[in-house]
């Protein structure tokens, strides 16, 4: 199938699943609000961190807006599987599988209204964090906000392989805790990993989400020509590639 094809089946699958998530604009604001109670009721405790690594007087907001973002996408995009499975059970994806659309475009057409909606609820999150004395470049901020973009797309990919693996909410929701958890502590995103004692630190260098985490804040600084931005865009593109191939595989083994 031509890409040209697969871009007007994916355009229109995003439509629809935009369509439906704009029926509860409640849902698309609610989304943001645990990210928005870190930074309202934990943020400011940060603030008076004084002469301890990875934070200052100056910059906590710089490091802990960042890591709030990331946590945004991870478990934003995460969750996502959650509709799917509901689908599943009431016979929707059956019912798209007799049409002709792209079997790559039914996951790609999700993955964007998904990333669609984490994009608007992280501008909602920077706008609070400027006005809780946030304080970043605009192309930093531009920067971050392309890593959690990307990130969400990554995640909402896997999301929908590990949905369709297990089908079951009750298989979902702790496989997804079990592995989504770990990842968040280990990425540094609450509290950066230059806090942690050696052997952690360590450890979190074997997760991807930990370099992602890292480039974002150094945006955020205005850090743009650093080796930890390189390495974190490295492993958002790798990881980005890789989880929408395997999404898009499993789309098309489905509905084969």
């Amino acid at each position: 199938m031509s890409l040209a094809r697969t871009a007007a089946d994916t355009r229109l699958v995003f439509g629809r699943c935009l369509r439906q998530t704009l029926r509860s604009k409640v849902a698309v604001v609610f989304g943001a609000v645990q990210p928005l109670l870190y930074l309202v009721l934990f943020g400011p405790l940060l603030s008076r961190l004084v002469d301890v690594r990875g934070f200052g007087a100056g910059n906590a907001w710089q490091v802990f807006v960042p890591g709030v973002l990331i946590q945004l996408g991870l478990f934003g995009a995460g969750f996502v599987g959650f509709g799917l499975i509901a689908d599943l059970r009431s016979g929707v994806v059956e019912r798209l599988r007799v049409t002709p659309v792209s079997r790559t475009a039914l996951l790609l057409g999700r993955v964007l209204r998904d990333t669609f909606v984490i994009a608007f609820q992280a501008v909602m999150l920077v706008a609070v964090g400027l006005v809780l004395g946030l304080r970043a470049p605009a192309g930093g901020i531009a920067v971050g906000l392309l890593f959690v973009v990307s990130l969400s797309v990554a995640v909402a990919s896997l999301s929908y392989v590990l949905a369709m693996a297990t089908r079951s909410e009750d298989a979902f929701a702790p496989l997804l805790s079990a592995v989504t958890l770990p990842l968040m502590l280990l990425s540094g995103i609450l509290l950066p990993m230059s806090l942690a004692p050696g052997w952690l630190d360590a450890v979190s260098r074997c997760t991807p989400f930990r370099y992602v985490v890292d480039a974002t804040r150094s945006a955020f600084l205005g850090d743009y020509a650093t080796a930890s931005v390189a390495e974190g865009a490295l492993v958002a593109v790798v990881l980005l590639v890789v989880s929408v191939w395997l999404g898009a595989r499993r789309f098309r083994a489905e509905n084969a």
